[in-house]
């Protein structure tokens, strides 16, 4: 499937979706009207918006995207999902993604777009492609944390109506649309958010935690995201979990992050 065409996302039956349906539907409307996926988004996001949209052949030959994003605050776009999701995420989260992106220009400006990316910006690219902010009862982070899997999703299952995941990487996103699958993982920011339920309120406390400090230490916490009640129906059997291609037992010796209490 082609971004642009007005085929239409079941939103309502995919969970991942659900904080995200009113900017998927309002994107969607102007595309069954004719418009490329850039106008759509520039007419979802209004005049007031932080960014425009703009089509990929606008991205000077030679530029490195993050920085001319950053420069002429002009996203480029192509006629994909992975595009489609990336904008539908500026228009959920514009404070994290300008936060994102302010990094990412300045990583580049020092280090420039040659050579290791460094960490900063390994962290950047990692939780901007497949990242995700949980709110959740501290059993449930203590056990994402470890690792025990049976006890997260099986034990504990009863806790998850009062958890929160919100998945804020584009391509993860993408990845659970076009091919939705057990292995399938987020990078979960390793600090419990105090509200996941809109992106709103997501991106106000996320935006100002995006620091060049907390993301070189790589604070992220593995989470196969099929595994969450309620998002696949086969995880209503408990031997879903016993994959262990999928559900890993923790590395002996890793480090595990810390989470606030």
């Amino acid at each position: 499937m082609a971004a642009g065409a007005g085929e239409l996302i079941d939103s309502a039956a995919s969970p991942w979706l659900a904080p995200w349906r009113a900017h998927i539907a309002a994107v969607q409307e102007h595309q069954r009207n004719g418009a490329d996926l850039h106008d759509a988004l520039n007419a979802a996001a209004g005049e007031t918006a932080a960014v425009r949209f703009v089509p990929q052949a606008d991205l000077p030959a030679g530029s490195a995207y993050e920085s001319y994003i950053f420069n002429s605050k002009q996203v480029p776009v192509r006629a994909d999902w992975h595009d489609f999701f990336n904008g539908i995420c500026w228009l959920g989260l514009p404070r994290a993604k300008r936060a994102m992106n302010a990094l990412q220009a300045g990583e580049l400006a020092a280090r420039g777009a040659v050579g290791p990316r460094g960490p900063v910006r390994d962290a950047l690219t990692l939780f901007d492609e497949n990242g995700a902010v949980l709110q959740a009862p501290a059993e449930l982070w203590q056990a994402l944390v470890e690792r025990d899997w049976r006890r997260l999703f099986t034990e504990l299952r009863p806790l998850w109506p009062q958890a929160r995941l919100l998945i804020v990487g584009h391509a993860l996103l993408e990845q659970l649309l076009l091919s939705p699958r057990p292995g399938l993982c987020a990078h979960v920011l390793a600090l419990p958010a105090p509200d996941a339920a809109s992106c709103e309120a997501a991106d106000a406390w996320l935006a100002p935690l995006l620091t060049p400090g907390l993301l070189a230490t790589k604070p992220f916490v593995p989470l196969p995201v099929l595994g969450v009640p309620g998002w696949w129906p086969a995880n209503d059997d408990p031997a879903f979990y016993a994959d262990t291609r999928v559900f890993r037992p923790p590395r002996a010796g890793a480090r595990r992050p810390q989470i606030p209490q």
